[in-house]
């Protein structure tokens, strides 16, 4: 039997059709994974973590905006906002958080949630601070990376007097608004600088005004060199310190090659890009079923010596030889 459909009966099924297909596509976009990315600092402070991070995700199998979503929430280094923030992507209904950036940031997530996985990205020991229960098997609903560089804060002084041999006082930079960071870095440094023979001057900053204003107490008493501490808010405030140190004429150590890209003097610390590719590795292998209990601790491998020559040069320092040998790039 042949049936015959009208002009009109077509129209309302094309008509139907062209409403199921919005439909559909609205659907499949509803059903794409959130992920969460929460970060006590501003986005342009980590334009090369942020491309780690979708690199690892990537290699997971998630792209961004193609079968994956990132809401993105950031505290302008306000750390009074992290907590609402972290409740904001909570009723986004993400799927796994990543928290960077301070110690705050990350506490405030796992306060917020016990369910959500949460990927954080931490730098100093994640089973002191009492995040998890062991690197091993984090438990609950807790796993990332360690990226060791508050550990690292005896070996960077090592360097700094390596390169400035006659330096007897060195200040030093951290955030007490990252309390246990800034702890750490202080516990590490202090034996370190007890069998070097040297002096520190801790320096307590956590805004960009007394940042200006403790190079201006050094100014009056110059210290013999500079260690900026690993935190979030200083990494973001780094052309401001390079800036600093530049016209106070300190030579000064940093924990990122970032610094050594716009004049600092010379770096050491975790390839901090590659802690993040892991942890997006990591997202994704949570967004595919894996539990965070289950996820061992990541800890960094890679390490990184960068000098920047022409900087020593305008300082007037010679750099050994054996610390030439030793880094992973000398800048010109």
């Amino acid at each position: 039997m042949t049936v015959t459909i009208g002009r009109r009966e077509l129209l309302a099924a094309l008509g139907g059709a062209a409403v199921a297909w919005p439909l559909a596509a609205r659907a499949q976009q509803a059903a794409m994974p959130v992920i969460g990315f929460l970060d006590s600092r501003s986005p342009e402070a980590l334009r090369d973590r942020l491309r780690g991070f979708r690199q690892g995700l990537a290699e997971a199998g998630y792209v961004e905006g193609d079968n994956a979503t990132i809401v993105y929430r950031w505290a302008e280094n306000q750390l009074d906002r992290v907590p609402g923030l972290a409740a904001e992507l909570i009723r986004q209904h993400v799927a796994v958080i990543l928290a960077s950036g301070s110690t705050a940031a990350i506490f405030a997530t796992k306060a917020a949630t016990a369910t959500v996985p949460l990927i954080f990205i931490v730098a100093d020991d994640p089973v002191r601070l009492g995040l998890v229960a062991s690197l091993a098997r984090p438990g609950a609903n807790l796993t990332g990376v360690n990226f060791f560089n508050t550990e690292l804060a005896a070996k960077q002084l090592e360097l700094l007097h390596e390169l400035v041999p006659k330096a007897a006082r060195v200040a030093v930079f951290v955030n007490p608004a990252n309390a246990p960071n800034a702890e750490s870095i202080e516990r590490a440094a202090a034996p370190a600088a007890r069998a070097r023979g040297l002096e520190l001057q801790i320096l307590r900053v956590s805004t960009s005004r007394e940042i200006d204003t403790a190079f201006e107490t050094l100014a009056r008493q110059p210290p013999d060199a500079v260690f900026v501490g690993s935190d979030g808010f200083l990494s973001s405030r780094r052309v401001q310190f390079v800036q600093q140190a530049a016209h106070h004429r300190l030579p000064a150590i940093y924990t990122g090659h970032e610094f050594c890209e716009i004049g600092g003097l010379m770096s050491y610390g975790t390839n901090i890009v590659e802690a993040y590719r892991q942890a997006g590795i990591y997202a994704g292998r949570i967004l595919k079923g894996a539990k965070p209990a289950d996820l061992p601790v990541v800890q960094s491998t890679k390490f990184e010596l960068v000098i920047n020559a022409q900087t020593a040069r305008i300082l007037g320092l010679t750099v050994p030889q054996a610390l030439l040998v030793a880094a992973d790039e000398v800048m010109e």
